[in-house]
């Protein structure tokens, strides 16, 4: 088995120098970050490419997961929604959330809105727990 290196995550790791290095606030059982996406991560001009919204999100719903219950989620369904444009160079707020619990199956929701609380993009996902047997 390879060794693992979280702090290498595309999304959250600290050591990857072309991450997105996201920092994470757990309150009220809902996890929210803060990030300003630089222009290299747009598709069109001052827009951000649909795939980094996406994994904004589902990096927050998956570290919901591990934050609120201590063990690790993999994304087994994910489903994105988006409304508006999400803007680059502007700040934007990533909340996730839970919707329910089955066995070893969460349901969560997330959204990115900018700085007006219009929200530009919602995902849903389901998170299989996992046992980490290190």
């Amino acid at each position: 088995m390879t060794e693992r290196n979280e702090e290498y995550c595309f999304a959250c790791g600290k050591e990857n120098p072309i991450g997105l290095h996201l920092n994470f606030t757990f309150e009220d059982d809902k996890l929210t970050t803060t990030k300003i996406l630089p222009r290299e991560f747009q598709g069109y001009a001052g827009i951000s490419h649909g795939g980094i919204v996406t994994t904004l999100m589902d990096e927050a719903m998956s570290k919901f997961v591990q934050m609120k219950y201590h063990k690790e989620g993999l994304t087994g369904r994910l489903e994105v929604r988006f409304h508006f444009p999400t803007p680059t160079e502007k700040i934007l707020k990533i909340s996730a959330w839970e919707e329910n619990k089955r066995r070893n199956i969460i349901s969560t929701k997330a959204t990115v809105e900018v700085e007006d609380g219009t929200v530009t993009a919602e995902a849903t996902a389901k998170f299989a727990i996992v046992e980490n047997d290190e």
